[in-house]
């Protein structure tokens, strides 16, 4: 069956749609042959060779999705230049080639998805869909009620006013307190440029759920595969059709 060039890599398990197209544009696709830098082209993979960087795609992987309780230490790509410790150094044993769906940064833990589904990792980050991701901070003093109406009805940062967050006060203590914050968006370093919006600077941020999905049973630097539940479910979020 025929489809778009970047469909055929990313059901491949060699990148994501978004990063296929990428891969389209610097001409590092061939099919029969031919070197092909232009987006939309139609191919039926069983009727033509296809390459990527000088191999052949493989028939596409069957699809995997694993939820990961990341610590701190450890970044979210599926490689790094630096040569830093990378996400997938938790998962040794996944043979297929599986990327994080979003990302977490460094020094914050918790909740991380990762697949080979390309097109339901897209969907999910998608800003249309408004995927729920929530988040547990801890800061040295207590939220004033400016601030936590400020949060409540956006704040603006320097790439633009936020959408609304859904926050509580968990916790206050002399020294500590600990605030849920609930966001649908995915700017980088979202919530912590939101709490240094309002004054306050996050001490430690762990994401505690995602897209319906929780840390419940995952003890941090562990994961475990999703249930065809979780994942039927994931789909309806991401308004898509499971294949």
């Amino acid at each position: 069956m025929e489809a778009r060039l970047q469909k055929i890599i990313s059901q491949a398990g060699i990148a994501s749609r978004r990063a296929a197209e990428s891969i389209i544009l610097e001409g590092r696709v061939e099919v029969d042959g031919q070197v092909i830098r232009e987006l939309g082209g139609k191919y039926d993979p069983e009727l033509v060779e296809i390459r990527v960087d000088g191999k052949i795609i493989s028939a596409p992987e069957a699809h995997v999705y694993y939820l990961l309780n990341k610590p701190k230490g450890y970044v979210s790509t599926a490689s790094d230049e630096r040569g830093r410790r990378t996400v997938l150094d938790l998962l040794p044993e996944i043979k297929e080639r599986i990327y994080p769906i979003g990302r977490l940064d460094m020094n914050t833990e918790g909740l991380l998805l990762l697949t080979n589904d390309g097109e339901l990792m897209n969907a999910l980050l998608h800003p249309r869909y408004e995927v729920q991701k929530t988040y547990v901070a801890r800061i040295a003093t207590g939220l004033s009620e400016a601030a936590l109406r400020a949060l409540r009805e956006g704040v603006k940062l320097e790439d633009g006013l936020t959408a609304p967050a859904r926050v509580s006060v968990l916790e206050t203590a002399p020294g500590r307190t600990r605030v849920e914050i609930t966001i649908h968006e995915g700017r980088n370093r979202q919530v912590r440029r939101m709490f240094k919006a309002v004054g306050h600077e996050v001490l430690a941020l762990k994401r505690t759920a995602f897209a319906g999905l929780s840390l419940e049973g995952v003890r941090r630097g562990e994961h475990r595969a999703l249930t065809e539940e979780e994942i039927r479910s994931l789909y309806e979020k991401a308004g898509r059709q499971q294949g």
